[in-house]
């Protein structure tokens, strides 16, 4: 079994629905994972963009890019989006998609000349990238005949008076509404042991899961341009986070085997919002003018406010009684450190035929860490390190000119960040376009296909777990990028 999978689950229960605070594993690595989108431009070219410049999206991987800008710009990029997400639970197979439409891009940048010789042009930028979306449905079903996710509220139940768990202030969202259900119960002459109505196993298990949002980076770039050999960048970037997920847990007795029980759901809600900041330097230099080389170095983006809202409803359908129970909403506000990024680029241009750009970027995504200054993340920050590892991101583009219109294609690859598992988690792209120029202005369209396959358990604990849900995630985007210069 994946070691990492099972840390992820272990940490999610343990300190999402046994506690008052939901900050887990995966949660580190939703935040610190980036799926640069931009322009479409650079999505066409597979975002190996930060050595050639002038484009909007270098604002958020190689910020010298912007000091290849020689005249003012204003661009804007909207995107329709689609992923397919395809599961496998013990044989069963199903399947769900989600479409939407989004933002993924707008930028102004405002060029100024300043010398013939020297430093020759400075621009400044101002707008948003987006750099990962949350959208996605999901939906899993299969019969489970070893055990069920009730052992685990029974579980951590033992040990504690059943006059403790009675009282709705202590274990709102778990071990209380599961008492209130009649869904876990004290062993007759016992006071601090407890059973399930499921004692056996033999339950469909279904869950579905409904999650939107995305990261979008609001950002400021200061960049330059000295003597058409030396390009250097800095960016100040704010990421805002915003995520919603809807869980929904459903066990049935389908075969009506099991005496007194029915079936029993939990509904799980949880909303994240926060801001960051962080500071991306960069440097491109042209030896000749058919050759670009350059690098960048993001600093960790520090979110210094991290707020979360969540709530669980337990419903239980049993021979002698139905019930439901939905807890308080409970909220927490925390801070985040991600992963400082190292980029690496190269670019190579064709005089009026086209060019090829390559990048290369460096994340070690076990250096995430959780804080807070009422609460020690010592036990999930240890499960961070111990769970995920460096990766190595590849990105490669390539256009071809034909007058004044482009054809593009790219291809990325990002490797796992599971420590323990090296194909869990890769994640690889293929994409195309065609552009415009008008002259004063430009239309540029992408279309991307991404791929990634994961493992994911419904539920876990150190003795108590199901089968992997195979998942596999196909992905596709339409982008439009509409710019003018001035």
């Amino acid at each position: 079994m994946n070691q990492m999978k099972r840390s992820i689950i272990i940490l999610s229960l343990a300190a999402f629905f046994f506690s008052a605070n939901s900050q887990t594993v995966d949660d580190a690595l939703r935040y610190s994972q980036q799926f640069y989108e931009g322009t479409a431009r650079n999505m066409a070219m597979g975002g190996a963009f930060g050595a050639l410049g002038a484009d909007f999206s270098t604002a958020s991987t190689n910020p010298a890019g912007m000091g290849l800008y020689r005249s003012s710009e204003l661009i804007i990029t909207p995107e329709v989006s689609s992923l397919l997400t395809k599961s496998t639970y013990n044989n069963s197979y199903t399947e769900d998609s989600k479409s939407i439409f989004n933002l993924a891009n707008f930028g102004y940048v405002q060029t100024s000349k300043i010398s013939n010789t020297g430093w020759k042009y400075f621009q400044f930028g101002m707008g948003m990238n987006r750099l990962n979306n949350y959208n996605t449905n999901q939906y899993m079903r299969g019969e489970n005949l070893e055990n069920s996710r009730l052992d685990i509220y029974a579980q951590d139940a033992d040990g504690i008076n059943y006059s403790v768990i009675d009282n709705s202030n202590n274990y709102p969202f778990d071990l209380y509404p599961a008492w209130y259900t009649y869904l876990i119960d004290t062993v007759p002459g016992y006071t601090d042991l407890y059973y399930t109505p499921v004692p056996f196993a033999g339950t469909m298990q279904e869950q579905s899961i409904r999650s939107t949002g995305s990261t979008n980076e609001w950002l400021f770039s200061f960049s330059g341009n000295y003597s058409d050999k030396l390009f250097v960048g800095a960016t100040i970037g704010l990421p805002y986070i915003r995520f919603k997920r809807e869980t929904f847990y459903k066990e049935s007795d389908v075969a009506d085997t099991i005496p007194w029980f029915n079936d029993w759901s939990v509904k799980e809600n949880l909303v994240t919002t926060g801001w960051g900041i962080n500071l991306k330097v960069g440097f491109i230099y042209q030896p000749v003018k058919w050759v670009r080389i350059g690098g960048a170095i993001h600093t960790p983006t520090y979110y210094w406010s991290l707020n979360d809202s969540w709530y669980t409803t337990h419903r239980a359908d049993l021979e002698w009684d139905a019930s439901s129970y939905t807890s308080v909403t409970g909220k927490y506000q925390y801070r985040l450190s991600t992963p400082m990024r190292v980029i690496g680029d190269a670019a190579f241009i064709i005089q009026r035929v086209g060019l090829l750009s390559f990048e290369y970027e460096y994340v070690d995504y076990s250096t995430t860490k959780f804080s807070a200054s009422d609460f020690g993340f010592n036990d999930v920050n240890s499960g961070i390190r111990s769970s995920y590892k460096s990766t190595h991101n590849f990105r490669v583009g390539g256009e071809y000119r034909l007058g004044q219109a482009s054809l593009r294609a790219g291809y990325n690859y990002y490797t796992s960040p599971y420590a323990n598992n090296l194909n869990d988690g890769e994640r690889m792209t293929i994409s195309g376009g065609i552009g415009y120029n008008f002259g004063s202005a430009s239309i540029d369209f992408a279309y991307v296909r991404s791929l990634t396959d994961e493992d994911y358990y419904m539920y876990s604990s150190e003795t108590i777990q199901p089968n992997a849900v195979q998942n596999t995630f196909r992905g596709q985007l339409f982008a439009l990028s509409l710019k003018t210069k001035f």
